[in-house]
C-alpha cells in the first residue's frame, strides 16, 4: 500500500473520529446541562462504550476467516453510524419521556462500541497486513492525526450547526454526520484492499478455520501476542487516569478557571500533536527504533508525571503549562510507537491470526480507557478524604501514574518476538523506523 492508500484509509478514521466525538462530546454536554442528568449517566454510557469493545477479538476473528477487511470496516461504521444517529434521537426523546429515551441511548452507545470496534480493528488490520514495515511508524502517525483532525473539524462545525439549540436540530447535525461518515467510508475503501492485495504474493489458502475460542487461546499463548497485551493494558491505564484529574487540579490548585483550565487541555493535546509528529517522522533517518520509542515514551511521560507531583507541593511558582506540553509530546510519542509496533507485531506468530491479535490488544486498550479516567478520578476523591492538602493528594495520584508508565516501560522492554527468539529473523521492534513521509 502507498501512501495515498493510507490517506485514504485515514479518512475511514477521520469519519470514525467525527462520529464518536458526537457521543462523547457534545450529547454528554446536553443530557448534564439542557437535560440536567446527574454527569454520572453519560459517564456511565462512555464506560458501556468501551465495555461493548471487548468484542474485538470475536471480530478481528470474524476478519481473519473472511480473509476480508473491507465489509467489516463498511460494515462497522454502519453501526457506528447507525448508534451515532440513535443516540441524539434517544437524548431528544429524553427531554418528553425520560426512561425511553435513556433506554433508547443506552442502545445506541453499545452500537457506538460495536461499530467502533468492527471498524477500528479492521482497518488496523489492513494497515498492519498491507503497509510495508518501514512507513508503519508514519501511516500510525497520518492515520491518527486525521482521527484527531476529525474530532476538531466535527467538533466546530457542529457547534455551528447545533445553534441555536433544539432537540430537532441535534438530531439532523448527528444524524447528517453519521450518513456523511459513512459516505466517506464507502469511497475510501473501495479498492483499496484489492490493489494492495494483487501487488503481494497470494497467501496459502487456509483449509479450516478453528472455533474463535480455540484461535484466541492459540493467540494467547504465544509469548508476544501475551506480552503485548498486558503492556496495552497498563500503558493504556496510566495514559487515561489522567483524563478527568487534570483540568480539577489545575483549578484547585492553581486557581485557574474554567477557560484557563480548557486552554491548559489545548497545550497538553498541541504536545500530543508534537510527539506524534516526532515519533512519525525520527525514522527518516533511521533515528531510533520503535522499541526506543515505546520505551523511552513510556519514560518520559513517567518524568512529566512526576514534574506535576513537584507542582502539587511547590504550586503557582510551578511551570504548569511547560509540564502538561511535555506531558503531552511524551504520550504522543509513546503512543504512536506503540500503534506502528501493534501493526508490526500482529504478524508476529501464527499467520492468519492478524485480526484476532489485533482484537485482543484493542480489547485491552478498551477496558484500560473505560477504567482508567474512573480509577484516577475516583483514586484523587479517596486520597483527598485521607490527605488534607489538596495539592499533596493529587500528588500522589500523579506518582501512581508515573509508577505505571515506569512499569510499562520495562513491559515494553522485556517483549521478545518469537521470531527473534528462534533466531529466525531479527527483532522487528529493533529494526530501524525508516518510514519516507510524502513531501
Amino acid at each position: 500500500m502507498n501512501w495515498l492508500g493510507v490517506f485514504r484509509l485515514g479518512l475511514v478514521q477521520m469519519a470514525l473520529g467525527a462520529i464518536v466525538v458526537l457521543t462523547t462530546s457534545t450529547l454528554n454536554r446536553v443530557m448534564v446541562v439542557e437535560l440536567a442528568l446527574p454527569a454520572l449517566v453519560p459517564g456511565l454510557l462512555v464506560a458501556l462504550h468501551h465495555a461493548v469493545q471487548l468484542a474485538r477479538p470475536r471480530l478481528g476473528f470474524g476478519a481473519d476467516v473472511g480473509g476480508r477487511c473491507t465489509p467489516w470496516i463498511i460494515g462497522g461504521m454502519a453501526v457506528l453510524g447507525a448508534g451515532g444517529a440513535l443516540a441524539a434521537l434517544g437524548v431528544a426523546w429524553a427531554g418528553t419521556d425520560r426512561p425511553a429515551g435513556l433506554a433508547l441511548v443506552t442502545l445506541a452507545y453499545a452500537l457506538v462500541g460495536l461499530g467502533v470496534a468492527g471498524s477500528g480493528t479492521a482497518l488496523l488490520v489492513l494497515l498492519a497486513k498491507r503497509v510495508p514495515e518501514g512507513r508503519r511508524a508514519g501511516a500510525a502517525t497520518v492515520v491518527w492525526m486525521m482521527m484527531i483532525a476529525g474530532f476538531a473539524i466535527t467538533a466546530g462545525l457542529a457547534g455551528r450547526w447545533l445553534d441555536p439549540y433544539s432537540p430537532a436540530r441535534l438530531v439532523a447535525v448527528s444524524s447528517a454526520v453519521s450518513l456523511l461518515a459513512w459516505l466517506v467510508t464507502l469511497l475510501a475503501v473501495w479498492g483499496v484492499e484489492k490493489a494492495s492485495a494483487a501487488a503481494q504474493p497470494a497467501a496459502p489458502a487456509r483449509k479450516e478455520h478453528p472455533e474463535f475460542r480455540a484461535a484466541l487461546r492459540e493467540v494467547w499463548s504465544e509469548p508476544v501476542a501475551r506480552r503485548f497485551t498486558i503492556f496495552v493494558a497498563v500503558s493504556m491505564l496510566a495514559f487515561s487516569a489522567q483524563d478527568l484529574i487534570l483540568e480539577p487540579f489545575a483549578g484547585v490548585v492553581f486557581g485557574l478557571g474554567p477557560g484557563a483550565t480548557t486552554q491548559l487541555s489545548g497545550v497538553q493535546h498541541g504536545g500530543v500533536f508534537a510527539g506524534m509528529l516526532a515519533a512519525g517522522l525520527a525514522g527518516r533517518r533511521a533515528f531510533g527504533s520503535l522499541r526506543a520509542w515505546t520505551v523511552g515514551g513510556c519514560l518520559a511521560s513517567a518524568l512529566a508525571l512526576a514534574g506535576l507531583c513537584m507542582a502539587g507541593f511547590v504550586g503557582g511558582a510551578w511551570p504548569l503549562h511547560a509540564t502538561v506540553f511535555a506531558l503531552g509530546a511524551a504520550n504522543g510519542a509513546f503512543s504512536i510507537a506503540a500503534i506502528g509496533s501493534m501493526m508490526r507485531l500482529a504478524g508476529a506468530g501464527r499467520r492468519g491470526r492478524e485480526g484476532t491479535r489485533m482484537g485482543l490488544w484493542g480489547a485491552a486498550q478498551a477496558i484500560a480507557f473505560g477504567g482508567g479516567g474512573l480509577l484516577g478520578a475516583g483514586a484523587s476523591d479517596l486520597v483527598r478524604l485521607a490527605v488534607p492538602a489538596p495539592g499533596e493528594a493529587y500528588a500522589i495520584v500523579f506518582g501512581a501514574e508515573a509508577l505505571l508508565f515506569v512499569v510499562a516501560a520495562r513491559l515494553a522492554a522485556a517483549i521478545e518476538p518469537a521470531a527473534a527468539v528462534q533466531g529466525k529473523a531479527g527483532d522487528p521492534w529493533q529494526r530501524p523506523v525508516t518510514p519516507t513521509m510524502p513531501s
